[in-house]
């Protein structure tokens, strides 16, 4: 993977935190959890112990001069960002990487969050469609459909 690629796509995410306060760069933060959530990290605890593993990587190229974030930090810094504007910048990345075959296909899937439902407010769960590319196994793309719509409606947006 080519670092400057990927900070060049992602370099439209504007930083959240007050400037005074920021101890561990934002790109830092972004590129760990996204390496670690597409080598199969399913939380934060698990981004945390992706970027144990690989620390001395990370700190030959640049990253985490000052050591690494704990989890909840990880989650905290992930959690402020604009997630419309993460998701066009990942979009835009994989766009890049990609590279278009003869015949390839992609997938477009509705699927429901599981445990997205609140009985307590009757709120309907959430409902998510994606798109697939299959020659490469990444989703490049998702969205939410509206509460009261099916996946029909979402596709058009997702395009």
């Amino acid at each position: 993977m080519n670092i400057d690629i990927f900070a060049e796509h992602f370099s439209e995410l504007e930083d959240p935190r007050q400037a005074s306060k920021v101890v561990y760069p934002l790109f830092d933060v972004v590129f760990l959890t996204l390496c670690a959530v597409i080598a199969g990290c399913e939380g934060w605890e698990d981004i945390e112990d992706f970027g144990e593993n690989r620390f001395d990587w990370l700190q030959e190229h640049g990253f985490f001069k000052l050591g690494l974030p704990v989890h909840d930090t990880i989650a905290r810094v992930m959690s402020l960002l604009d997630s419309e504007a993460l998701q066009r910048c990942f979009a835009s990345w994989m766009q890049a990487c990609t590279e278009l075959t003869d015949g390839q296909v992609v997938a477009i899937d509705g699927k429901t969050l599981r445990g997205s439902y609140n009985r307590e407010d009757r709120c309907s769960s959430i409902h998510m469609v994606s798109a697939f590319a299959s020659a490469n196994g990444v989703v490049m793309g998702q969205v939410k459909t509206d509460e009261k719509s099916n996946e029909i409606t979402a596709i058009p947006q997702l395009l």
